[in-house]
């Protein structure tokens, strides 16, 4: 292990619990990844190429990454990239039970209509580079109320890294060629989060809006890199990963209440999109255990 890693592991399951170590240090990155813990990836110097779901970005310094439970990510053309990379399972510490204090998820992970990463000032990086050390000299060595005082710093570099997010998507308004596009863009994910228990088809939101599926798919393409359908799966996953998180609702109660008639037609199409059955990803995320039991 590089002197530069530091990693706390969970006594119980014997799996990653939080993990802190440079981004020259972390060239498994540079394969294919779908891991089942959060990864933050803050890249100070240089410049990569970030593939995640079906698409590609270019990352460069002062931009920091979020990639959530199993999201298919790879960084590759790392030119002179340096930086920190950060892992924490859901199990250390949990974006859904304090979504009040942090408010990260749906703004730094399981953002459908964002890329996954944002660009940040270099005052921000500078705060976020603090808690990092802080991070690093917390696990040197085990100590009294660690995990206590870890997720502490987590939670404030979270909560840093959310408003940072939210002032550059606030400052960055979606921009197109299509003078109409902003507009159906907000009429799009009102009627997505709407309906999306319901309506699985990217017919059923053209008709919504009373637009051609061609005009909506050319518009969904141009502003948000992605086709309508892989938007609207990204979204009932999303879902049904906050159910089998937080949870211990038959899978079968999960699909029915996402529109799936099917149980097993469900579980196929969690599979595709995760890579792993619901039972398994509920199985390695640990919540079925007890749901009063998240940290």
């Amino acid at each position: 292990m590089s002197a530069y890693t530091y990693t706390l592991i969970n006594q119980l399951s014997k799996h990653l619990a939080f993990k802190v170590t440079t981004l020259e240090d972390s060239t498994h990155l540079q394969e294919m990844q779908r891991m089942s813990y959060y990864t933050m990836i803050l890249i100070t110097e240089g410049e990569a190429k970030l593939h995640a779901e079906l698409s590609t970005y270019d990352v460069k310094e002062n931009e920091l990454v979020c990639l959530t439970l199993y999201q298919p990510f790879q960084l590759v053309q790392m030119q002179d990239c340096k930086g920190f990379v950060i892992h924490f399972h859901p199990d250390f510490f949990c974006i859904y039970k304090h979504h009040n204090e942090v408010a990260c998820n749906g703004i730094l992970f399981n953002n459908i209509y964002q890329p996954p990463y944002h660009d940040l000032s270099p005052a921000e990086t500078a705060k976020l580079l603090v808690l990092i050390e802080q991070m690093r000299e917390e696990l040197k060595e085990e100590a009294l109320a660690q995990h206590e005082l870890l997720s502490s710093y987590l939670k404030i570099f979270l909560i840093t890294a959310s408003r940072s997010r939210l002032e550059f998507t606030g400052e960055t308004r979606v921009q197109g060629e299509l003078p109409e596009g902003p507009f159906v863009l907000q009429k799009l994910k009102d009627a997505i989060e709407a309906n999306f228990k319901e309506k699985h088809s990217a017919s059923d939101y053209a008709s919504l809006l009373n637009i051609s599926a061609k005009a909506l798919a050319k518009i969904t393409k141009t502003h948000f890199n992605k086709t309508l359908t892989s938007m609207i799966s990204e979204r009932i996953i999303s879902e049904a990963k906050r159910e089998l998180y937080l949870t211990s609702k038959p899978v079968k109660a999960i699909a029915f209440e996402l529109g799936f008639g099917d149980e097993y037609y469900f579980s196929r199409f969690f599979k595709n999109n995760v890579n792993v059955s619901p039972q398994v990803y509920r199985s390695n995320v640990g919540f079925a255990r007890a749901e009063g039991g998240l940290n």
